[in-house]
Order: structure tokens, then C-alpha cells, then sequence
């Protein structure tokens, strides 16, 4: 396999910028294709997800930062598609919160003990 890791801090910066400009594009187009076609809301949501990924998954191929935060928002988008996909009646919204809470308590209880 070709290493595809980019250079200099001047090219990394120019392939952030082409990567961010083609995401933005691809989910413009995605936002048109799913509004023409009446998709529901659960199939837009989810290939949203799917793009967000993407990007963090060419990110990670071309050796930029992997950015965290966007894989748990694509990740969440593309749970928040399949529970509208499959019409779970319980709201995913409170389940969130819930964990959130739970991971905050965990995390506080559990973590380093620093003085």
C-alpha cells in the first residue's frame, strides 16, 4: 500500500482546506439529493453520518488529524438515523443524556486521582 501521509505543514494545510471544501460539497449535494428525492429523515440523517465518517476515515488515510470529536458526531448522526429508520418508540435524546451522565460519573469516579 502507497504511504499517502502529506509533507509539510503548508501542504497539510492545503489538503485540510481541499478535504474540508469536498466534505462541505458532498453534504450540500447529499442535503439536495435527499430533499428532491422526499427522503426520510432517518435515511438523511444517516448519510450525513456516513460523510462525517468519511471524512474523518480520508483524514486518517492521508495522515492529518484524526479529529474525535467529528467521528462522535457522525457517529450519533448515524444512530440518530437508524433509530428514526427503525421508529424505536423511546426518544433518543433522554438515552443520550442518560449517558452522558453516566460516562461524567464513571469517568469522575474511576480517573486519575491527582492531588
Amino acid at each position: 500500500m502507497a504511504n499517502h501521509a502529506v509533507g509539510t505543514v503548508a501542504d497539510k494545510q492545503v489538503a485540510v482546506q481541499k478535504l474540508n471544501a469536498i466534505g462541505w460539497g458532498l453534504f450540500f449535494i447529499w442535503i439536495g439529493i435527499a430533499l428532491l428525492a422526499n427522503l426520510s429523515w432517518g435515511v438523511g440523517l444517516l448519510g450525513v453520518g456516513i460523510l462525517i465518517l468519511g471524512g474523518q476515515m480520508a483524514r486518517r488515510y492521508m495522515t492529518l488529524r484524526f479529529e474525535a470529536f467529528w467521528v462522535l458526531v457522525g457517529a450519533l448522526f448515524v444512530v440518530g438515523g437508524v433509530w428514526e429508520m427503525l421508529s424505536v418508540r423511546v426518544g433518543l435524546i433522554p438515552i443520550l443524556c442518560i449517558g452522558a451522565g453516566v460516562a461524567l460519573l464513571v469517568s469522575a469516579l474511576i480517573g486519575n486521582r491527582r492531588a
